[in-house]
């Protein structure tokens, strides 16, 4: 692979509430041009966090308290990187959505390896030939895998023909969407921002999380299901 496959995704894609980008997300590739080398992923598995301004605000979202010098990134323009560190020496990439001013993201769960998954197994420390679930199976497996730290990558334009990481569009059909509550965290535990491709062996966490189906959802307030579950 020796371009950007397929076209990117513009900003406009990204300047909608978070819960609507998640699993538009889904099927799209994350691509890192490190050097002369392409890493590509397809985005498998996401969680929306929304802003301070929803109604209730997201108590689990980096931004729930308002812009600080570490979340900065989420209360600017739409499709841009935000890096965080978690235990001192993994990362977490999140997009940025809404409109500036307006905080809330899609935090990337896993992908499937595309291209460079030698490169990949390296950066992960893992021989060449391991299983890609190893690969990219979980936030910070992800991070590592695509050579992705705070440092170097948050706040990149991930919308810009220009920038050495994007989202791009190579009209993969992502199928079945999985709807579940988010998976390890402390509060808002049974919101239904977690969304996934069924089935596919690269997700994340447990293999048995409870769905949201469309009853589920209306139940309990979620409009957005509509466009996502059946």
């Amino acid at each position: 692979m020796r371009g950007f496959p397929g076209h990117l995704s513009p900003r406009a894609f990204f300047e909608a509430p978070p819960e609507i980008v998640a699993p538009r997300l889904l099927g799209k590739l994350l691509v890192h041009r490190v050097g002369t080398s392409l890493l590509a992923g397809r985005i498998v598995e996401v969680e929306a966090y929304l802003g301070p301004h929803n109604d209730p605000p997201d108590p689990a979202a980096h931004s729930h308290r308002g812009p600080t010098p570490r979340n900065l990134v989420l209360f600017g323009p739409a499709g841009h990187a935000y890096v965080y560190a978690i235990y001192g020496r993994y990362f977490c990439m999140n997009i940025s959505c809404e409109t500036e001013g307006q905080a809330g993201c899609v935090l990337l769960r896993a992908l499937e390896p595309v291209a460079g998954a030698d490169r990949m197994a390296a950066n992960r420390g893992l021989d060449d030939g391991a299983p890609v679930r190893l690969l990219t199976s979980g936030p910070s497996r992800l991070c590592q895998a695509m050579s992705l730290t705070r440092i170097s990558h948050n706040g990149l334009d991930i919308a810009s023909a220009a920038s050495p990481l994007q989202v791009r569009d190579d009209g993969f059909a992502p199928g079945e969407v999985m709807v579940t509550a988010r998976i390890g965290l402390k509060h808002a535990v049974d919101w239904p921002l977690r969304f996934a491709l069924a089935g596919h062996g690269c997700v994340s966490g447990p293999r048995a999380v409870p769905q949201f189906t469309r009853s589920r959802w209306h139940r309990a307030g979620w409009p957005f299901l509509k466009e996502n579950a059946t």
